[in-house]
């Protein structure tokens, strides 16, 4: 009988071996099973094979492991395996039923797995079912080690959402209170430091290629508010400047953040973007002497995501307070220019609300003249140097320059080291540090620029260009109104010496031509009657002579006539007046107009444009050739005047000076390209309301 037990025993022993050996063959056959079914449940979608097969193979070594040791009863505490298992399935967002059905199906494939592998014989049944007992007890005991796992991390995570629902709170709660950016940043740097248990925290904000620290947490080893590093390769904050992705490192410190951080051993380093407005604002970076966790981007991306709001809220609110002050800047100056103040008052004024508003040590304005700059406004230290009215060569390497070549706004952040020219020594005599210059538009050509600058250390806010740049826009209107009133008066004033000289000399022609001729008719006819009377022979001959004056005081008053609206414009149209006038011309001129009859008066404008532009051709042009191309377009006339001539024609000369006075009273525009040796062209636009275009091309 001892016998029989004895062989029973050894038996047992060397077939459970064969057994476990057996099913440990079959596990990549049960994983693949299981990989497919758990793959099917909606709380595993996050998994993908290639993730999820290691990890329950490993689960199968560990029950199987366990089924080894034959142990009864079963370890009182949590495998650590097991529990890691579970915090995994949970950090991926399995439900626990779901986790628990994977690990039942699981088992249930290893049941079937082990049948089959037992040989026939007397104690089969006895080593099956001692095996599957134990499998069932070690799979229980791994799913309660893997609830355990998948509720602290259920916990943990629901602690720390809390934790940062909390720190966002007191982040929001200062907002609210409208307190200074210094101090939000402060207060989020504080509130990182203590949701990942670090000492060194920072939030920076992107400035061209540096990183500027614009908040720490409390701790003295941290780098200081104001701090400046370049954005160099090696430093993970540049990776995420320019990816806008979140990044980790665990490496000895090295850089220039490195002595704010403990020697000679290693230091987790992560760093998130914060985005404001779809932009890449800045940077929150965390340096801890442990490893970090594997989800500390995402943690701190989230967390920053939560903070963007609320340094965007104080952005926007300096924002507002900014776009305030510069409508109240704007109205101020406006309320110059309805007031018809000078030009000289306004601009002034514009230079004291930009001083304003930049809170800048020197700005200036300028009006460009040529290859020279005029000052039209001047405040700060270099005002003495730049007195109002005076006058300084361009050249050199200076902003003002800059601005006049490129139509662009321009800085320079070392004027120190690399500033030349007139401008650039008065800037460093001073000593210029940073500045900036913006164009002033008006009406669509270079006016002058704006110039603002300081003596500190550190350059220019980045976004000055875009400050200054926009309130010169607003500024460029009043100036453009206050030039436009100027130029306004100086037309009104020509257009009536115009007509006051044309009277003239339309009395002057009458008195010499005309009028003698009726007087010498006169004159004539009274001989004329006393030798009728007298019967003299000489009545015949004083009669054509009568005659004779009279014929020569009618062309002459058509001539006149001619040279204030000629007949052919008159009776024919603007295409009838062209082509005689092209008639007289000297050299070949093709017509092509286009356009019915007009208005009178934009008849006559156009008919004098083309008159003043043929006229000019003929004496100054050299031309072999020209044409003219009138349209109507929309209710507006064009008319277009080229030649094949010398060019250099100058607009500012006294008949285009005239046209253009005239053009402009009627609501329209001129304009004169003459480049040197390539011939002029002369373009106008002249408004004709009421006016349909014509049925027929003319010409």
């Amino acid at each position: 009988m001892v016998g029989a037990l004895e062989t029973t025993a050894t038996f047992c022993a060397t077939g459970w071996d064969e057994l476990l050996e057996l099913v440990r063959r079959e596990i990549p056959w049960c994983t693949d099973r299981t990989v497919e079914w758990t793959l099917s449940l909606p709380s595993y979608a996050d998994f993908d094979e290639a993730t999820l097969r290691p990890r329950i193979a490993h689960s199968y070594e560990a029950v199987l492991a366990g089924v080894q040791l034959r142990r009864r009863p079963l370890p009182s505490d949590p495998n650590d395996s097991f529990v890691a298992a579970g915090a995994d399935r949970s950090q991926r967002g399995v439900e626990p039923a779901e986790m628990a059905a994977a690990w039942r199906f699981g088992q249930d494939t290893l049941y079937a797995r082990a049948s089959r592998l037992v040989d026939r014989g007397p104690h089969r049944d006895q080593l099956l079912r001692e095996f599957l007992e134990l499998v069932m007890s070690w799979v229980d005991f791994a799913l309660l080690a893997a609830a355990e796992g998948h509720r602290r991390r259920e916990i943990t995570e629901v602690r720390r959402l809390a934790d940062e629902q909390a720190a966002l709170r007191r982040v929001a709660m200062l907002v609210a209170r409208g307190v200074s950016p210094t101090e939000i940043f402060s207060a989020v740097s504080d509130e990182v430091a203590r949701l990942f248990d670090s000492e060194h925290t920072a939030i920076a904000r992107f400035e061209g290629n540096e990183a500027v620290v614009v908040g720490t947490c409390a701790d003295i080893r941290a780098p200081s508010v104001g701090w400046r590093v370049e954005l160099d390769d090696p430093l993970l904050i540049t990776n995420v400047y320019r990816t806008g992705q979140p990044g980790r490192r665990w490496a000895l410190p090295f850089g220039p953040v490195a002595k704010y951080l403990p020697e000679g051993r290693p230091v987790g380093t992560v760093a998130a973007p914060i985005e404001i407005e779809g932009r890449v604002w800045g940077a929150m970076i965390v340096w801890t002497p442990e490893e970090l966790p594997a989800d500390a981007e995402q943690r701190l991306e989230t967390f920053t995501e939560l903070v963007a709001t609320a340094i965007a809220n104080v952005e926007a609110r300096a924002e507002v307070q900014r776009l305030a002050e510069e409508q109240a800047a704007l109205r101020r100056v406006a309320t110059l220019v309805a007031r018809e103040a000078s030009q000289a008052q306004v601009l002034a004024a514009i230079g004291e609300e930009c001083a304003r508003l930049f809170g800048t040590e020197d700005i200036r304005m300028v009006q460009f003249d040529g290859d020279s700059q005029i000052v039209v406004a001047s405040a700060g230290r270099s005002a003495y140097l730049f007195p109002i009215g005076s006058r300084q060569p361009l050249g050199g390497v200076n902003t003002a320059t800059m601005v006049l070549q490129t139509g662009r706004p321009a800085r320079i952040d070392n004027y120190q080291a690399v500033a030349s020219g007139f401008l650039g020594e008065a800037g460093r005599s001073v000593g210029m540090r940073s500045t900036v210059a913006t164009p002033i538009l008006v009406e669509g050509r270079l006016w002058g620029a704006m110039q603002i600058g300081w003596t500190r250390e550190s350059p220019l806010p980045s976004d000055t260009e875009s400050r200054l740049g926009q309130f010169t826009e607003l500024m460029a209107t009043a100036i453009a109104n206050v030039q436009a009133r100027s130029d306004l008066a100086t037309s009104r004033a020509r257009i009536v010496l115009a007509g006051d000289a044309e009277r003239r000399r339309v009395v002057r022609d009458l008195h010499d031509g005309a009028q003698q001729r009726l007087v010498h008719t006169v004159v004539t006819l009274k001989h004329a009657r006393r030798a009728l009377e007298q019967r003299s022979q000489d009545a015949p001959a004083l009669v054509d002579e009568a005659l004779e004056h009279a014929q020569e005081a009618t062309d002459e008053l058509r001539e006149l006539a001619h040279g204030i609206l000629p007949s052919a414009l008159t009776l024919g149209g603007l295409d009838a007046g062209i082509r005689a006038l092209a008639s007289r011309m000297p050299v070949s001129v093709e017509v092509d107009v286009r356009a019915g009859r007009l208005a009178e008066m934009v008849e006559s404008t156009a008919y004098f444009i083309v008159a003043e532009a043929l006229t000019n051709v003929a004496k100054h042009a050299d031309a072999q050739q020209a044409s003219v191309r009138v349209r109507l377009k929309e209710r507006v006339v064009h008319v277009e005047v080229r030649d094949d001539g010398i060019g250099g024609a100058q607009a500012d000369g006294k008949g285009l000076m005239g046209l253009r006075d005239r053009v402009v009273a009627l609501g329209g525009a001129l304009s004169i390209e003459s480049p040197a040796g390539d011939g002029t062209q002369l373009s106008a636009s002249i408004p004709a309301p009421g006016t349909r275009p014509a049925s027929t091309a003319a010409g």
